[in-house]
C-alpha cells in the first residue's frame, strides 16, 4: 500500500464513515461468527472440542479474510489501473472506523448536554457491553470516555498498522480477529472454551497497537490542550497503570487518556446484573464531567490523524 493510498483510506473514513446501507465486511465476519458460535456449539459437546473449534475459526477466519482481501485486490487490478485503486482505498478505509466512533460518542454527549440521561443511556449502550440502564450521568462518561480511549487502539492504530504492513488484506485479516475476541472472546461460561483462541489472538495482534495508541495519545494532548504538564501526567499514569487492567492491551491507551483528563477510569461494572470489579486507572483529580466525552473525542481524533501522518511517512520513505 502506497502513502497516498493510505491517506486517502483515511480520508474517506472520516467523510462517509460507516454507513448502513452499504455492505461492510465486518459485518458479514460477525454473521459467519455467529453462525459458528450457534451450529459448531451443537456439534462440539466437551471443552476439549470446542477449544479445538475455537482455535480452527480463530485462525481460519483471518486467514479468509486475508485471502479474499488478497483476490479481490488482485482481480480488481486486473480489471483496470484505476479500478484496483479505488479498490484498494475502499477496502482500506473499510477497516478504519474513527468516524464512526465519533459519531457514536457525539451521539452520548449530545443527550447528556441537554440533560437526557435515558438518552444518554440509550447511546452508549450501542458501543458498550456492560448494563446501561442505571448509569449515572458520571457514569455514562466514563463508559464513553474508556471506550474512546480503547477503540482509538483497535478501531483506528491497529487497522493503520496493519494496512501499513500488509495493505487491506493483512487489515481485513485484523479486523477479523478483532471482530472475533468482540463477539466470542468472552471468559462467560459459553465462551470460556470456544473463545479462548480468539481471545489470546486477538491480544497478540494488539500488542504493539495498544501501546502506539497510548503514545499517540499523550502527543495528542500536548496538541489539543497545550498543557505540558497534561502530557506528563498522561506519562506516568501510563506507566504506572496501564498494566492494571484484565486485558494486556487495553488499559494502556485507557491509562493514558485517564492521566490525560486527570479522571478515574476502571472501577465497578455491572454485567447482567452481576458486579464487575476492575483496578482504578488514573487518580481522579476531579470528576467525569460531560466535557470529558468532547475532550477524549478530540484526543482520539488528533491521535489518529497523527497515526495516518506517520504511517503515511513511513511508506512514503519505503
Amino acid at each position: 500500500m502506497t502513502a497516498s493510498e493510505l491517506v486517502l483510506a483515511a480520508g474517506l473514513d472520516w467523510i462517509i464513515g460507516d454507513p448502513r446501507w452499504l455492505p461492510h465486511p465486518v459485518r458479514a465476519m460477525g454473521q459467519v461468527i455467529a453462525w459458528c458460535d450457534d451450529h459448531v456449539r451443537a456439534m462440539c459437546q466437551s471443552p476439549l472440542a470446542l477449544r479445538l473449534a475455537g482455535v480452527v475459526l480463530a485462525l481460519g477466519l483471518p486467514t479468509a479474510a486475508y485471502l479474499l482481501g488478497h483476490w479481490i485486490v488482485a482481480e480488481a487490478g486486473e480489471v483496470a489501473e484505476w479500478f484496483g485503486l479505488v479498490v484498494t482505498i475502499g477496502l482500506a478505509s473499510s477497516t478504519l472506523a474513527g468516524r464512526d466512533l465519533w459519531d457514536h460518542v457525539q451521539a452520548v454527549a449530545k443527550p447528556l448536554l441537554r440533560g437526557d440521561l435515558v438518552g444518554a443511556r440509550q447511546a452508549v449502550a450501542m458501543i458498550v457491553g456492560r448494563d446501561t440502564h442505571a448509569l449515572s450521568e458520571s457514569e455514562v462518561v466514563r463508559a464513553t470516555v474508556e471506550t474512546v480511549a480503547e477503540s482509538t487502539a483497535d478501531g483506528v492504530i491497529a487497522p493503520l498498522f496493519y494496512l501499513m504492513l500488509g495493505g487491506p488484506p493483512l487489515a481485513l485479516a485484523y479486523k477479523a480477529v478483532n471482530t472475533l475476541d468482540s463477539m466470542v472472546g468472552h471468559r462467560d461460561e459459553r465462551h470460556v472454551d470456544f473463545g479462548w483462541a480468539s481471545a489470546r489472538l486477538d491480544d497478540l495482534a494488539n500488542w504493539i497497537p495498544a501501546r502506539l495508541a497510548a503514545v499517540l495519545l499523550l502527543l495528542a494532548t500536548g496538541l489539543v490542550t497545550l498543557k505540558l504538564d497534561r502530557m506528563i501526567c498522561g506519562w506516568q499514569v501510563l506507566r504506572r497503570d496501564g498494566g492494571n487492567h484484565p486485558s494486556p492491551n487495553s488499559g494502556r491507551p485507557e491509562a493514558a487518556m485517564a492521566g490525560a483528563l486527570g479522571v478515574q477510569l476502571g472501577g465497578t461494572n455491572y454485567y447482567e446484573g452481576i458486579a464487575n470489579e476492575r483496578p482504578t486507572l488514573g487518580d481522579g483529580y476531579r470528576a467525569l464531567v460531560v466535557g470529558d466525552i468532547t475532550l477524549a473525542a478530540q484526543l482520539m481524533g488528533v491521535a489518529s490523524l497523527l497515526g495516518v501522518l506517520i504511517g503515511a511517512g513511513v511508506l512514503w520513505l519505503q
